[in-house]
């Protein structure tokens, strides 16, 4: 009898770490998830305010705007719907130039995009996939295709 209760004992901890791992594992997992918005989603205020979340879509031509002396630069980022201005202080990849697309990590603050890291695309076919989705949904306007 008293071999059975420390088995159930056994069995009932073993229950307990294991909800206790899961629940440790999914609140780590919440923290750390960093959801994608177009500019579209953030002018339409769908965006977290006070959390960390990307930011994609084209560089806006002609907004690129470089501090001399700093690593400071300012930018635009578009769906060609919306523009977002961008913020970021770092060296930027070698990859990044106006019309390119971009995918930039940080937080929104007082309208303006802090970024903390900035990727590129690295080839010419490849974009992230959130990007490419965001662009398909708002083609860019003729004037901008042709970049006239």
């Amino acid at each position: 009898m008293i071999a059975r209760y420390k088995r159930m004992w056994m069995v009932g901890g073993i229950v307990a770490g294991v909800g206790l791992a899961a629940w440790l594992a999914t609140n780590a997992f919440r923290e750390n998830v960093m959801f994608f918005f177009d500019p579209s989603q953030i002018v339409a205020g769908e965006a977290p305010p006070d959390k960390r979340f990307r930011l994609g879509g084209m560089v806006a031509k002609g907004s690129v705007e470089k501090t001399s002396g700093t690593l400071d630069v300012h930018f635009l980022v578009t769906d060609f719907r919306h523009t977002v201005p961008v913020s970021y202080s770092g060296i930027l990849p070698d990859l990044f130039r106006e019309g390119q697309g971009v995918v930039a990590h940080g937080r929104m603050n007082g309208g303006t995009f802090v970024a903390d890291e900035i990727l590129a695309k690295h080839d010419e076919k490849y974009m992230p996939p959130e990007v490419a989705k965001s662009l398909k949904d708002n083609p860019p306007p003729p004037e901008a295709a042709t970049g006239t």
